[in-house]
């Protein structure tokens, strides 16, 4: 158990930022295309995160020409490059799958005051 234990440990990175719910952030992903690499900014609310450790992941959405995507981001993954916080949200809930179901103003999270 200890053998793990080292193995994840050596693999989390040293800087995470502090992410919370409804927080709007840029994340920095590196795509690879045959020899060649670059990175895309994927730009978004988050509206979960899950597990911890290791394998703490969090997922952000947007609206792209009228349709929604989301993409679940592993936090400590050498293809995110970094993350951005662009705002912080002001929510009062751990999952904000209910933005699934809104259109317009209606999906947007009000800015925290801090």
């Amino acid at each position: 158990m200890d053998a793990l234990k080292l193995i994840s440990n050596s693999s989390l990175k040293a800087e995470v930022p502090e992410l919370n719910i409804g927080d709007t952030v840029k994340v920095h992903v590196k795509i690879k295309e045959g020899d060649k690499s670059r990175i895309q900014v994927f730009e978004g609310t988050i509206i979960a995160k899950k597990h911890g450790g290791v394998s703490e992941t969090f997922t952000v959405r947007r609206v792209a020409h009228g349709c929604g995507i989301e993409r679940v981001f592993p936090v400590h993954s050498p293809v995110v490059d970094k993350v951005e916080i662009v705002r912080s949200g002001k929510v009062r809930r751990a999952k904000l799958y209910y933005l699934r179901n809104r259109v317009g103003k209606a999906a947007k999270v009000k800015e925290a005051i801090r």
